[in-house]
């Protein structure tokens, strides 16, 4: 055997002697790794949970909403789309949670004579009274839900001692500026008669 030879031969040899078989997966280590990602994952969503009630509570002083009458009359103007949330006025991220008022939802806008009647299927509907109307813009966004430029219908109101914004997405955007419009010049004439 010649010296190149006798060399190839002992690194094949020594490459034999090292291979070894692939690690065995440690399940205890896995299964413990994904039982912690779980609990955290659990108590996570439990804080959300909670600082959602405790918000609730800190704002338990809100008066009860007003319900859709009956026959609130005929409509001026009616809109399907989303509703939002509400936060307080000018404070786009303040989200307003109690008596329902932070659950997003579907929702059926109808203004009449009598207000703004919201009835929200799997949430409480309520009516924002005429007298009780303060606004309606165009917005990008409120807590939550951020659109573009002039994407959400907000509805400024006022309720107890709280002026409150609402936002609402017609599922026709081209509805939107009329609302702006009409709720506008139901307000100016509101505000002249008091």
């Amino acid at each position: 055997m010649t010296p190149a030879t006798q060399l190839a031969v002992s690194l094949a040899a020594g490459l034999a002697d090292e291979k070894k078989s692939a690690a065995v997966t440690d399940w205890a280590a896995r299964l413990g790794w994904l039982i912690g990602l779980a609990l955290f994952v659990a108590l996570v969503y439990w804080l959300m949970r909670e600082g959602w009630k405790w918000r609730g509570t800190l704002q338990s002083d809100l008066p009860e909403l007003p319900e859709v009458p009956e026959n609130p009359g005929p409509a001026k103007l009616t809109m399907s789309g989303r509703y939002h949330g509400s936060t307080t006025a000018g404070q786009w991220l303040d989200r307003i949670v109690a008596h329902g008022l932070g659950s997003r939802s579907r929702a059926e806008l109808t203004l009449t004579d009598a207000g703004l009647a919201v009835e929200r299927p799997g949430a409480t509907d309520f009516l924002i009274p005429v007298d009780a109307l303060r606004g309606a813009r165009l917005d990008k966004g409120i807590a939550g839900k951020v659109l573009t430029e002039g994407g959400l219908l907000v509805v400024t109101w006022a309720h107890g001692e709280k002026l409150i914004d609402s936002g609402f997405r017609s599922d026709h955007a081209a509805e939107h500026t009329t609302w702006v419009e009409t709720l506008n010049q139901m307000t100016s004439h509101t505000e002249g008669a008091r």
